[in-house]
């Protein structure tokens, strides 16, 4: 790089950082940090693991935001100093340096724009994923494995926590149905751009003919519901059964006589847990996914309003077609919300979805 475009390159990057940061209120975030760590050391914090830990949750993530703006406005004003030192003595060696800081800057400043998209509350939750293969039989239901193996590698990659809370093997091959938990920051910030319904295009593995086939699956992604939540549900508005747990066991799940189906009668959402050891932790964790999946509603009420405020035609729809994987006869991924595509069908469908969830999440900001 000349030193007039990296001297552009800084110009431009404190601008961007600073709306940045604009946008973020960042005094009122510092704040917050320091509340949230006053509130750690109370008597009885850790009493309640499940609150103490959604606290520390949201604590990481607003620090995270406030400690990244720091960070990288500290390294700007170092390469501006960096720079006005090349330009006294001509030092090769350290532009060299500073085109290699750059780069690691230009990196960072993408991803800390993703963070502030990731602004909403809501976005710092863990993420409840479900995988229902459609119509199509095997065919779907292996295609809903491949989804299934998709999302734990990427969470995976990330450092999340996967929990299987409910695993239902399919007739043949694949899966009839899975539910499970990705635990971490942003977990559902990033997730939420995979909901919606995937379609697969390939030469059949089932077909002895070597017919070409399409199938689709749907994926729900909501926000873990957790105490800082308030959801209330009143006994009389739920259907509670309790069956034989079924499923591959071992490495999916528990084994056992008390998983636990809860039927929501006013909105008809059924929840299914077999995860725990007992009747009682499956009811408990169930009523949490139908909360989690009630939490979800509100929100997609709250971005239908703000898409009419904004004059926008956007429908929020449970199954919308967002993603077509076609292995037959061509290689092509393409998201049809954003337009990316990538013909790296084998490394998308082995986790590498951090594109696909950046393109999703600078298309659709504030929402």
């Amino acid at each position: 790089m000349e030193l007039f475009e990296i001297a552009q390159f800084i110009d431009a990057s404190k601008e961007s950082l600073k709306a940045l940061g604009d946008s973020l209120d960042l005094a009122t975030k510092r704040e917050q940090v320091k509340v949230l760590e006053a509130e750690m050391m109370a008597d009885g914090f850790w009493d309640d693991n499940r609150r103490s830990s959604a606290h520390i949750q949201k604590l990481n993530g607003i620090r995270k935001v406030v400690e990244t703006h720091a960070e990288l406005t500290k390294k700007l004003e170092d390469s501006e100093d960096t720079l006005e030192l090349i330009k006294m003595e001509n030092d090769e060696e350290f532009k060299e340096i500073l085109e290699s800081d750059i780069k690691d800057i230009e990196k960072e400043l993408n991803e800390f724009s993703i963070l502030v998209l990731l602004s909403h509350d809501y976005d710092q939750k863990n993420a409840i994923v479900e995988i229902h293969p459609g119509a199509g039989g095997t065919e779907s239901q292996d295609f809903a494995e491949m989804l299934y193996r998709m999302y734990t590698r990427w969470a995976q990659d990330h450092g999340y926590k996967i929990s299987v809370l409910n695993y239902l093997d399919g007739d043949e091959a694949g899966i009839k149905s899975v539910t499970f938990s990705v635990s971490g920051p942003l977990a559902y910030g990033y997730l939420k751009a995979e909901k919606g319904v995937h379609r697969l295009v390939r030469i059949s593995p089932f077909d002895s003919s070597g017919r070409r086939h399409t199938s689709f699956t749907s994926v729900d992604v909501s926000p873990e519901f957790d105490d800082t939540i308030s959801i209330t549900i009143n006994p009389e508005d739920i259907d509670v059964d309790t069956m034989r747990a079924t499923g591959a066991g071992g490495q999916h799940v528990n084994k056992t006589d008390s998983a636990v189906r809860i039927t929501h009668k006013a909105t008809g959402i059924v929840v299914t847990c077999q995860s725990g050891r007992s009747q009682l932790q499956n009811r408990e964790e169930a009523l949490n996914m139908l909360k989690s999946k009630l939490y979800q509603r509100e929100i997609e009420e709250k971005q239908a309003k703000m898409a009419a405020i904004k004059g926008e035609q956007k429908a929020i729809e449970w199954g919308s077609q967002i993603r077509s994987y076609v292995m037959h006869p061509y290689s092509m991924v393409k998201d049809h919300r954003t337009k990316f595509e990538s013909s790296q069908v084998d490394d998308v469908l082995d986790g590498d979805l951090d594109d696909f969830i950046e393109a999703y999440l600078k298309t659709n900001v504030g929402m």
